[in-house]
């Protein structure tokens, strides 16, 4: 029996290795312990090397003051709070920026999307010379352009551009009326928010109606006058308690009322204009995607051709459209960085002065890496949770 043993273990071992998967995990635990071991090492390193050049290490300094000053601030701020509120400050205005950049980037991209399309010849003409002179462009030129071509030849103050309701624009900026909220806002605030959950609701019933009878609703126009008129007569019962604070035009400056910095009007501009040129074709792409015959059953029905276009194509187009259109999101996100170029205090921005100050270095880039994987993950995440409600569901 003992004669037997080893060549029975030897059998068990060569049969244990010829499994794939055994295989498979025992590489992946292999490659893993390397890696691990590789970055215990560079971080062991580093740690050494830091020490012998007397280079402190740590995140002890966010909570010193800061020392400078930031143009743009979403939450109160001056020098001498401190650096982690640098931070907080940097990121939301990288968060503001790109909020903005991807609603004007999506309306304008599937505006130009379907110009593209078009019958028209000289819709369909100008929308693809739009789309390949811009996304052929590198974006850095273009926010140069937009900062010191566009709006550096603004007037001065003294000599403000007046717009419609008491905005003025001049190379400082554009500057709007403020709006002051009053006590018994917060109703209006309220009327909307119910207004909000009732056009979802209301969605959702016409959906199912639709669904069930065939029978369309006119969801957009109803709900439409709900956002407005609901929230507009809580308003307006409640005495109107909201008033302007209206921007006074001096010789030399503009006060009062609310400033968009050139910065951010630069930004916002060049990172629309440029996403909304990518985003356009992958319209394109995505309603070309949509077989041929559901626009004529669509015809054959009665529908005009933007009924078609909103109830029949885009619907089915959008499981094309949002994977790619998800990466330009991101896209736009971090190319939000390039505003240090002209000046934007972004995250990335406000982060380089804090390394210049602080020496620092390690930390802060690892903040930095943190917060942008942070923000293109939770983008990822929404897109992929709402690309999991478009898709199409076989019954």
């Amino acid at each position: 029996m003992a004669v037997n043993a080893r060549p029975t273990r030897r059998r068990r071992a060569a049969h244990f290795w010829n499994d794939a998967r055994v295989r498979a995990v025992t590489a992946q635990i292999v490659l893993m312990a390397a890696l691990l071991a590789g970055a215990v090492y560079l971080v062991h390193n580093t740690l050494l090397n830091l020490e012998r050049l007397g280079v402190s290490t740590g995140f002890g300094f966010l909570w010193t003051a800061a020392g400078f000053d930031i143009s743009q601030t979403l939450v109160p701020y001056d020098r001498t709070h401190s650096y982690a509120r640098a931070f907080l400050v940097g990121l939301l205005n990288t968060f503001y920026v790109s909020i903005v950049g991807i609603v004007l980037a999506t309306i304008l991209g599937f505006i130009v999307g379907i110009a593209r399309l078009s019958s028209n010849w000289l819709v369909a003409k100008v929308a693809a010379a739009y789309i390949e002179i811009v996304r052929n462009v590198p974006l850095l030129l273009q926010l140069i352009v937009w900062y010191f071509v566009v709006l550096g030849n603004l007037p001065l103050p003294g000599d403000s551009i007046a717009l419609l309701g008491g905005a003025y624009l001049n190379i400082r900026g554009l500057f709007l009326p403020k709006p002051v909220p009053e006590p018994g806002f917060a109703w209006t605030v309220y009327a909307l928010v119910a207004a909000i959950v009732a056009v979802v609701l209301l969605a959702r019933w016409a959906r199912r109606r639709f669904e069930e009878t065939g029978r369309p609703f006119p969801t957009f126009r109803v709900g439409l006058a709900i956002l407005v008129l609901v929230p507009l007569a809580v308003f307006l019962l409640t005495g109107a308690p909201l008033s302007f604070e209206y921007p006074e035009v001096g010789r030399f400056r503009v006060s009062a009322g609310l400033v968009l910095l050139p910065e951010f009007l630069a930004m916002v501009a060049g990172l629309s204009v440029y996403t909304a040129a990518f985003i356009a074709e992958i319209v394109r792409a995505g309603i070309e995607a949509v077989d041929r015959g559901q626009w004529e059953a669509a015809y054959a029905l009665g529908l005009s051709r933007g009924q078609t276009l909103r109830l029949v194509v885009i619907p089915q187009a959008l499981r094309v459209i949002i994977p790619p259109q998800t990466s330009q999101y991101l896209n736009l996100t971090k190319n939000s960085s390039l505003g240090v170029a002209i000046g934007y205090p972004d995250f990335f921005n406000v982060a380089g002065t804090i390394n210049n100050q602080t020496g620092q270095a390690v930390e802060v880039i690892a903040i930095t890496m943190a917060v942008y994987l942070s923000l293109s993950l939770a983008i990822s995440a929404f897109m992929n949770w709402y690309n999991r409600r478009m898709a199409l569901v076989e019954r």
